[in-house]
């Protein structure tokens, strides 16, 4: 069974789900999952994970993502993108007009996600009840935008970048902003670059290896949980089969080295890994100033 986790180069073209669908026939197994939808129009850095991994999925979703993305001016579309019908047209702003606005959408907004989106409401999308002829009441959501920067300007299209944190649309910011200008406008084209610590340039596999059948697993190694921002031990064989079998924790967190570890202030309030034998066993939470079990990854042995 393949356990880890796979950097996906996705294409526009396709959706998150027909991407997964590829990888679940290359690896021979149901157990995959992303942990950050792509919209089809959308190409970039998909993070799959598989096999125990899936475990670890909430720690992926809730990390930082940044973007390039192509603004088109003057034009509204329903679903924000270039797949939805035109609802609303206006003049084009002047770069000025538009760049001017840019300091509005930085640091923590509240943003109303997309009519067309994935989110569930009353345990249906949005995007189905939008589809439908419904009108979904989409609820409104802080983010953060801590980096928006014009790349480019040629009417009526506006390049930018975007460093933001998890939960974003990029679609209604590019809505948000032509608004703003006092125009209108939609989202042509994105590329997300990076999630975390994991970057499209020098992390992600090439969607065509789908076609070959070859996809490259990675295991979830102390490379992989630095770049989750995650903290981590290893521990002794005694210890790892205590954790296997989910005795209390207080014998080996009360070792020397670990004890030094958790003392640190900068580790509070957060996920613990631990490895024995360079293979992540488990992931330990931090309650109310309390370690406690999170999830085992590894089987007994």
């Amino acid at each position: 069974m393949y356990s880890g986790l796979i950097l996906l180069n996705k294409p526009s073209g396709i959706t998150s789900f027909d991407a997964l669908r590829e990888i679940k026939k290359a690896l021979g197994t149901g157990k995959v999952g992303h942990t950050g939808t792509l919209d089809k129009f959308a190409r970039g850095l998909l993070i799959v994970l598989t096999g125990r991994a899936l475990k670890l999925c909430d720690l992926f979703t809730r990390l930082d993502k940044k973007y390039t993305g192509k603004i088109h001016f003057g034009k509204e579309t329903d679903t924000l993108d270039p797949e939805g019908e035109i609802i609303a047209e206006a003049s084009l702003p002047s770069r000025e007009e538009a760049e001017k606005v840019f300091p509005r959408f930085t640091g923590s907004i509240i943003q109303s996600p997309p009519s067309y989106s994935a989110i569930h409401i009353n345990g249906k999308r949005a995007s189905d009840l939008a589809r439908s002829g419904k009108t979904p009441e989409m609820k409104k959501r802080e983010i953060t935008i801590y980096r928006l920067e014009l790349l480019s300007w040629q009417p009526p299209f506006a390049e930018i970048t975007v460093h933001c944190s998890s939960g974003t649309y990029i679609r209604s910011l590019a809505r948000d902003i032509a608004i703003a200008a006092g125009s209108r406008g939609y989202l042509c084209e994105l590329t997300r670059t990076q999630v975390g610590g994991f970057s499209i340039e020098s992390d992600s596999i090439f969607a065509e290896s789908l076609t070959s059948g070859e996809v490259s697993v990675f295991p979830i190694d102390k490379n992989v949980i630095s770049k989750l921002g995650l903290p981590w031990i290893d521990v002794t064989e005694n210890e790892a089969r205590d954790i296997y079998h989910g005795k209390p924790l207080d014998n080996f967190l009360s070792s020397s080295a670990s004890s030094r570890l958790l003392s640190e202030n900068s580790y509070l309030d957060q996920h613990l890994a631990v490895f024995y034998r360079e293979e992540l066993i488990a992931i330990l939470e931090n309650v109310n100033r309390k370690w406690k079990y999170g999830r085992v990854i590894a089987n007994a042995g």
